[in-house]
């Protein structure tokens, strides 16, 4: 059984955590960064607006902007109803179909407000994880999952089993677009968050995979 009482974890200054929704086996979530325009990284559940409101009103932030990183319903669903309760500026992937017309759409390399996008596709079409390398962080998106969902030790990453990709092959090929970019904190959406060394993490992944 779900609940949809809020926990938030301020995983660095300023950068937080959402739980929207939790399972025995399972929690999904949302981040939001605080700064000169806060901003929320996808958008949870059509049903649970209420539970992102609670949780940023807790901390003392409103959103002004939100970022959509793929499609999937636990990353878009919610995004017309927090678009209407906070009036934020959407910016959705090109190859990304909402359900609201949003502000901006972007793409490979746009810049949004301190983030990078960058194309990682394969786990969805046209997903996009986001960097920003001033914080040190990168919103990897589902194009890794944290260690700890396939029973190992968390603080690692593992790619979502075919299952859960569009296309494996391609989500392992393109995690090399990871490699121009520094961070120390990879946040996830599947397992724990990596804090320590996280694109040194994926480097060495990729460097394993034979793929440099």
């Amino acid at each position: 059984m779900t609940t949809e009482i809020p926990k938030v974890t301020e995983i660095v200054a300023d950068v937080y955590d959402i739980t929207v929704k939790q399972a025995p086996d399972a929690r999904w979530r949302v981040f939001l960064f605080d700064g000169p325009t806060p901003t929320l990284v996808d958008a949870g559940f059509a049903d649970t607006v209420d539970v992102v409101a609670a949780a940023a009103e807790e901390l003392g932030i409103t959103p002004e902007r939100i970022i959509i990183t793929h499609g999937d319903g636990d990353h878009v669903g919610g995004l017309g109803g927090l678009v209407d309760r906070f009036d934020l500026e959407s910016w959705v992937p090109e190859a990304v179909e909402v359900e609201v017309e949003p502000d901006y759409r972007f793409g490979d390399g746009d810049e949004i407000g301190p983030f990078i996008a960058v194309s990682i596709a394969g786990h969805a079409r046209g997903h996009h994880s986001l960097v920003d390398e001033d914080r040190g962080i990168a919103v990897i998106g589902d194009a890794l999952f944290g260690s700890d969902t396939r029973g190992l030790p968390p603080g690692y990453f593992v790619l979502p089993t075919a299952h859960y990709s569009d296309d494996l092959g391609r989500a392992d090929d393109e995690l090399s677009n990871f490699l121009a970019y520094d961070f120390d904190v990879g946040l996830l959406y599947h397992g724990t968050n990596v804090t320590e060394n996280a694109s040194e993490k994926v480097a060495a992944f990729v460097d394993f995979g034979g793929k440099r």
